[in-house]
């Protein structure tokens, strides 16, 4: 019978214990608390245009549903892991598992849209805690042999939970309500609860320095502000005295979260990581690309909803194909990468998801799916599972096997922030895209002035705007027809801004990345 290893258990393990902490019962807490996460990354964003609907919520409080979830997640990923470290892992699972089913119970019950985006933050803060422990916890308790197939194993299981969450998020809003998407949360969470508390056993919590909460702060003050600068400069103008503040404060405290890593005793980001110049590279390769991705992975299902007609489970399975592409073929990337080094695969497959970018910004209105955005959706797939395993291979293979776990980390916080970034840089294009393409097509339709100016507060709703009450059916569908094009304009524009950082992406791995990974080195300084 297999055992713990020694640092998976506060004290020695005996027969008795290695019966009751299965190896599998962790497993199973793992994948479940991670599908958790898992599934809100991608069920939420189909529901987005009926909770827009439902709440009448403008596009700039639909970035903030999903901003808000991401901000915390992201800046406070690398301090929930230390946490971890520190006070003990299953605890701090445990303890992020809570608040994150809180958080979805206060999600489903909101009454209003500024409700529903606290919760989501308090949604993310409870990720940062539970996200990290996961891997952590099978790092911990199996051993050198068990660890790779316990990885692959946890790896296959929440990639199908992903691959369900745009299926079930869509039949969920659609067939039920938009909150069981939060909803779906509480089993799942005290099922979790239950086996780790029972069945997983303590590791950890005899970590030496202090957590970093100065980092932390600086972090999510850092990108909170740039964040709300300028996802409301869309809405208020760059000149506006409120954003203006916010951008500096925000460019100010990560500025100040640079010096802190530099100065202070136990990092959460130790900058000497970074010296190592693949690694450097593959995290530029990743904020470039994860970018782009945030971008289509929330513009594409208000595009299919609320201008293509789809039904919001349509929407859902849309997404299934990239999905299934990336769990048949990561296998078999990860096998060639052994053979020819993760450089080449690094810059092919970026390059390929900037075409995938290209194809996506070819339908228009109307169309079969099949001949519209599936062989984008194919493109897409494909593209990222040529990168996902080579970019693995070269965060954790480039730096010191005692810094592997912050190298993962860091690696996942970049993909995060980089979807945050994306969301109100391309929130912001959109707006003015979107306003540009709506007053050109109304122009050309010879739409009346007064109904050009109804239409004013409808703009902020970007799709979702609807057309004013009491106007001639013919004038209806006019007006109606321009909303659904200046998407679509703006959607393109979007689109070809992603595959310039797809292609930017793939650059990146022809210039800083090496042809086959080097050994990996004893260790990475932490200054």
């Amino acid at each position: 019978m297999a055992t713990f290893p020694a640092s998976c258990s506060v004290g020695p393990v005996d027969g008795r214990a290695v019966r009751r902490y299965s190896k599998n019962w962790i497993l199973v807490a793992t994948i479940l608390g991670s599908s958790m996460a898992f599934i809100d990354g991608t069920a939420v964003n189909v529901a987005l245009p009926i909770m827009q609907r439902e709440l009448g919520a403008t596009f700039t409080q639909l970035q903030w549903v999903i901003v808000a979830y991401a901000l915390f997640l992201g800046s406070l990923l690398l301090v929930g892991g230390s946490l971890g470290d520190r006070l003990g892992r299953r605890r701090v699972f445990v303890v992020g598992i809570v608040v994150f089913a809180v958080a979805s119970v206060w999600a489903g019950v909101s009454p209003s849209v500024g409700q529903l985006i606290a919760a989501r933050a308090l949604q993310g803060i409870g990720g940062a805690l539970f996200v990290p422990g996961s891997l952590a916890l099978i790092g911990a308790c199996f051993t050198d042999e068990e660890r790779g197939k316990a990885i692959g194993t946890w790896s296959g299981a929440s990639g199908l939970m992903a691959a369900l969450g745009p299926l079930l998020g869509g039949f969920l809003a659609e067939e039920v309500s938009w909150r069981w998407v939060f909803f779906i949360n509480i089993p799942i969470a005290l099922i979790v609860i239950v086996i780790a508390l029972m069945r997983v056993p303590e590791s950890g919590g005899a970590a030496g320095g202090r957590v970093d909460w100065l980092g932390g702060l600086l972090a999510t003050l850092g990108l909170g502000g740039l964040v709300y600068g300028l996802i409301e400069s869309g809405n208020r103008g760059l000149s506006d005295p409120v954003v203006v503040v916010s951008i500096v404060v925000g460019t100010g405290a990560l500025v100040g979260f640079v010096v802190a890593e530099s100065r202070v005793r136990s990092p959460m980001m130790p900058l000497g990581i970074f010296r190592s110049r693949s690694f450097a590279g593959a995290n530029v390769l990743t904020f470039l690309l994860y970018a782009g991705l945030g971008a289509m992975i929330f513009f594409l299902p208000l595009n299919l909803v609320l201008v293509q007609g789809y039904s919001a489970t349509a929407a859902g399975a849309a997404l299934v194909p990239v999905i299934v592409i990336i769990g048949v073929l990561s296998r078999y990337m990860g096998g060639l990468v052994v053979r020819t080094g993760a450089k080449l695969p690094l810059m092919i497959g970026p390059a390929v998801v900037g075409g995938a970018f290209l194809l996506f910004a070819l339908p228009g209105v109307g169309g079969s799916y099949w001949t519209t955005f599936f062989p984008a959706v194919v493109a897409f797939g494909l593209g990222m599972a040529i990168t996902i395993a080579p970019l693995v291979t070269v965060v954790m293979s480039t730096v010191g096997q005692n810094l592997s776990g912050l190298a993962s980390g860091i690696n996942n916080a970049i993909s995060r922030v980089a979807s945050l970034m994306a969301l109100a840089v391309f929130g912001m294009v959109a707006l003015a895209l979107f306003g540009g393409a709506l007053d050109r097509r109304l122009a050309e339709a010879d739409v009346p002035p007064a109904v050009v100016a109804q239409l004013e507060d409808e703009r902020a709703k970007l799709a979702g705007a609807e057309a004013p009450a009491g106007l001639d059916p013919a004038v209806t569908a006019v007006v109606e027809d321009a909303i659904d094009w200046a998407f679509v304009d703006a959607f393109r524009g979007i689109m070809l801004i992603g595959a310039l950082l797809a292609f930017a992406s793939s650059l990146t791995a022809l210039v800083a990345i090496e042809g086959r990974p080097a050994r990996r080195p004893q260790a990475v300084p932490n200054e």
